[in-house]
């Protein structure tokens, strides 16, 4: 049996436009300086995880959302979550602390460039969301909605571990990984 040329052409675009979406992340780099971003943290860790008092709670139960999505999912869940710290985990957390504030702050002001960053992505077609990766994200939501939301923004802050080691293992160079 002799198999056409169209057939052929139809599997080769097929597979042109899966590898272009999925190396979407690859046109998407971000720059940050991740050991200044781990360095804030690291100065407040401490201070916000004792401050937590639902140990047995988790927001983004790791081993559920962030390590498993796809490659061409990364650069949509980070830019979403990277928002929702920006725009509801710092905010509804008070500190009275000026040292704790500081580092926050610089948290804040890295996590926003980022995102800022990866919305021009999105915004040129290369950070698109599938589904899946909304449902996701939706999970994680869902998991900081459910608590009182002071509680909820520490446990969500003393969880930036998590979420910082994700980061570094979908967006460090490999040549720059220890």
């Amino acid at each position: 049996m002799k198999l056409s040329g169209f057939p052929l052409s139809l599997l080769c675009a097929t597979l042109f436009l899966w590898l272009a979406h999925a190396g979407s992340l690859k046109r998407c780099q971000i720059s940050m300086d991740v050991h200044q971003i781990e360095k804030s943290f690291q100065g407040i860790k401490n201070t916000i995880q004792t401050k937590d008092v639902f140990q047995n709670v988790t927001i983004l139960s790791a081993s559920e959302t962030l390590f498993n999505i796809t490659p061409s999912d990364v650069c949509c869940m980070t830019k979403n979550i990277l928002g929702f710290y920006v725009d509801k985990v710092f905010r509804n957390h008070e500190e009275s602390d000026p040292r704790i504030q500081r580092g926050l702050s610089t948290l804040a002001n890295s996590f926003l460039r980022i995102r800022n960053a990866l919305e021009q992505c999105k915004n040129q077609r290369n950070c698109d969301c599938r589904e899946e990766a909304t449902e996701k994200f939706q999970i994680i939501v869902g998991n900081y909605e459910q608590m009182e939301v002071k509680a909820a923004a520490i446990k969500a802050l003393g969880e930036l571990d998590i979420l910082l080691s994700w980061i570094i293992r979908n967006y460090r160079p490999k040549a720059a990984t220890k």
